[in-house]
């Protein structure tokens, strides 16, 4: 119910069925509205959110998954930022987050920030890889950069 309120057409079963956790909840999306609810970013992802169906939010989370697989082993593979690969890494990051709202090079560089220095933003990419945050954050900054 708190899910629909905030403009996500799921129930709490279906995040679960899809993302294996309630993906939306209070907590979150009242930390998410106070950090950034007066903002054009925050409108249209309030917009775009709302118009999402079950199957769009099962297409995300798949691309969201290989985006994530590809991030972790081009760390591995020692992939530098700065590179080609990396910068289209760091375009596939940008347009992933641009299907709820548009980030400009300051958003996406501050996104970026923030996974290395809030560590419940970071672990979704150090639980994949450690060290992932810092080196998505790298390659953002390189591909901005360039």
């Amino acid at each position: 119910m708190s899910a629909h309120r905030r403009g996500v057409q799921l129930t709490a079963e279906e995040q679960v069925e899809i993302f294996g956790t309630e993906a939306f909840t209070d907590e979150y999306a009242a930390e998410a509205e106070e950090r950034w609810g007066g903002t054009e970013a925050w409108r249209q992802s309030q917009q775009r959110t709302a118009q999402m169906t079950k199957q769009d939010w099962i297409e995300f989370k798949a691309e969201n998954d290989a985006l994530l697989a590809a991030l972790a082993a081009a760390k591995r593979d020692g992939v530098e930022p700065g590179s080609a690969a990396a910068d289209e890494l760091a375009a596939r990051h940008r347009a992933n987050i641009e299907r709820f709202y548009d980030c400009t090079d300051d958003m996406h560089r501050s996104l970026g920030d923030l996974y290395v220095e809030d560590e419940r933003y970071g672990s979704f990419y150090n639980d994949a890889e450690p060290g992932l945050a810092q080196w998505v954050r790298d390659i953002i900054v390189a591909s901005i950069e360039r």
